[in-house]
Order: C-alpha cells, then sequence, then structure tokens
C-alpha cells in the first residue's frame, strides 16, 4: 500500500526544474562490481561528470532446461534489480537471448520484475519471451 497519493506526486513533478546533466544508459556488464562501495563511488564519478544513469541493461540467458541453472540467472538479475536501484536508474531493461522452457523462466523473471517495482524501478523485459503466459 502506497502512502503517496498520485496527486502528490503531481505536485512534486509540478516543481521539478531541468539539470544540466547528460542522461546516460549503463551496460551492466561493464560494472565491475555490484558491491555498494563500487557503486557509490561510480554515482560520485557520474556526478561528477554531470551525467545521470537513467537506465541499467542486462543481458540474460536460460537456454539451460534446468532449475539451478534459472535459479542462478534469477539471483544475478536480483543483484543488478538492486545495482539499478542503487545508481538511481529509472528502468532496468532486461534482453533475454534464449529460453529453453519458458514455464521455468516466466516465474523467475516475474519475481524480479515484482522485486524492481518495489524498488520503484521499470522492468522493460525484451526477447522471446513475456511475463504473460
Amino acid at each position: 500500500m502506497s502512502t503517496t497519493t498520485p496527486a502528490d506526486r503531481e505536485v512534486t513533478l509540478d516543481h521539478c526544474r531541468p539539470a544540466d546533466v547528460t542522461p546516460v544508459s549503463v551496460e551492466a556488464a561493464a560494472l565491475e562490481s555490484t558491491a555498494p562501495g563500487h557503486l557509490r563511488d561510480l554515482n560520485r564519478e557520474f556526478a561528477e561528470e554531470n551525467l545521470s544513469p537513467v537506465e541499467l541493461t542486462v543481458e540474460a540467458c536460460f537456454d539451460e532446461d534446468c532449475s539451478l541453472a534459472t535459479q542462478e540467472q534469477a539471483d544475478q538479475l536480483r543483484e543488478y534489480v538492486r545495482a539499478a536501484s542503487f545508481l538511481g536508474v529509472g528502468t532496468l531493461t532486461v534482453a533475454v537471448d534464449d529460453v529453453a522452457n519458458a514455464e521455468k523462466v516466466r516465474p523467475a523473471l516475474a519475481a524480479c520484475a515484482e522485486r524492481a517495482e518495489r524498488e520503484g524501478l521499470v522492468f522493460d523485459l525484451e526477447g522471446p519471451i513475456t511475463l504473460e503466459h
């Protein structure tokens, strides 16, 4: 349950003003680490360069019909959800290359999407699978 009403958000948005920053998309593969210390340093570097990370893009592959492999990939995606939230991006884009068993993968992706939503992120899924059946 949210304590913020849509009208409250509109008031906040009305009081925003442009900042002189460049929006950037960050590739997850380029992150050296998702450790808080590293992400904190990265945020500082973005600020010093007048850059604002708005999207974190992740490539995911579920090419094994194995519950353990699916869980391992989902755990990695959850790490990127946390990193995206820490970096302050608005969108986590997950590009899925291959899916061996959609019935195993769909619930794992749905859980990641739910986690992203709780963190205030848009979960953008690209590829041969959707969250709907």
